[in-house]
């Protein structure tokens, strides 16, 4: 979507997820919001527009020298048949014809060929079909928006795979819970079971799990689409976190795991979303207790670097293997012990994002993982 050159701020008003923060498709290294064409583009436009100008007018000439180097042949065709004319100039003028010709021919299949195949490309695409791609060929723009298009619909057909891939998730995530309902209020249906509370509390239970699904969901979509509403506020980032780790301490001692703080006293004040951030902390301290095994510890810091704060959460569990840590935050993955929806990390990403900050894995099978988030301080 490009915006007008002008700054009458008409798009920011048509578009008003312009004005919130950068959505998480949005490609790293652009500016957001957009206040204008980048400005590769606005020069290469006026390029090729110099060019097509250029080339409009060489045809022109062309045109007219064709015109009037036929004119002049068929003078002296006449005049050599009159015996009057040179019949060395009619072979002559014959050859340079089909010369000016092959050259305008050439220089206009140079610019038709690749555009016929953008028009093509665009057709499927419209159509429904992301695979199309285009060879970049002809002019340098033509090449450039040969390529600017193969990454637009590398693109649209990575959203559709996850568009389908998520469809797939969320049913096979809501098949289980339903499945145990069912099966639970037929029985109950059927006088197999009493209607009492020890077999209508399973059937709660995995309502919850669905309400769970659902706002998970919800959240996840809401920040990856940058509409995600933050209540921000001052937040002690230090006590924030004191407080997160001290709501999982009863768990991490009935597992027999060492909890461990080490949180900086100078730490700034934050302008975040308190309930946001307890998610997202909340997220990163049940899975570091998930796969800490008895014995060992989970290390909470809070830490001011280069204008930022960082939490990091360090545990002494079995790691991560190489190939599956670059996609800890994608929607849905999760190892085989996990018994959650493997949201969590996505979530937790998001909403991180969704502050302007940046969450990281660092992990080696068999030495533990590192998840850290930074944040940009306020002071």
């Amino acid at each position: 979507m490009v915006p007008p050159e002008d700054d009458t701020g008409e798009w920011r008003r048509r578009y008003s997820w312009a004005s919130g923060r950068r959505p998480q498709w949005w490609p790293q290294g652009e500016a957001w919001p957009p206040s204008g064409p980048p400005e590769r583009w606005r020069h290469m436009r006026g390029r090729f527009v110099r060019r097509a100008a250029g080339f409009a007018f060489l045809a022109f000439l062309v045109f007219a020298f064709v015109v009037a180097a036929f004119v002049t042949l068929l003078i002296n065709i006449f005049n050599s048949a009159r015996g009057g004319g040179s019949a060395v100039f009619v072979p002559l003028a014959i050859l340079a014809v089909v010369i000016v010709a092959f050259g305008v021919a050439r220089g206009i299949r140079r610019l038709a060929v690749p555009l016929g195949d953008l028009i093509d490309a665009a057709e499927r695409v419209e159509a429904g079909d992301y695979s199309a791609r285009v060879r970049p060929r002809g002019p340098r723009e033509l090449r450039s928006l040969a390529r600017a298009f193969n990454a637009m619909s590398t693109r649209l057909e990575t959203s559709e795979e996850q568009r389908r891939r998520l469809l797939a998730d969320v049913t096979h995530e809501l098949r289980t819970p339903l499945t145990i309902m069912q099966g639970n209020l037929e029985a109950l249906l059927d006088g197999l079971y009493p209607a009492d509370a020890q077999h209508l509390e399973p059937i709660l239970d995995e309502t919850r799990v669905i309400s769970r699904l659902v706002d998970d969901l919800r959240t996840l979509s809401l920040a990856e689409a940058g509409a995600l509403t933050l209540h921000r506020e001052p937040t002690d980032i230090g006590q924030l976190v004191a407080d997160s780790v001290g709501s999982f301490r009863p768990q991490a001692d009935g597992a027999g795991v060492a909890l461990v703080t080490a949180i900086d006293a100078a730490l700034p004040q934050l302008e975040v979303d308190p309930v946001r951030l307890r998610e997202v902390l909340s997220n990163l301290l049940s899975n570091a207790l998930r796969y800490t095994p008895s014995g060992g510890n989970v290390r909470v810091g809070a830490s001011r670097l280069d204008g930022h704060v960082r939490v990091s959460v360090h545990d002494t569990g079995p790691g991560i293997a190489a190939d599956a840590l670059p996609h800890v935050f994608d929607r849905f993955y999760k190892s085989e012990e996990s018994h959650g929806a493997g949201l969590g990390l996505a979530i937790a990403k998001s909403l991180v994002v969704a502050h302007g900050g940046e969450i990281e894995a660092v992990s080696e099978a068999g030495q533990g993982t590192d998840m850290r988030f930074t944040l940009p301080a306020t002071s």
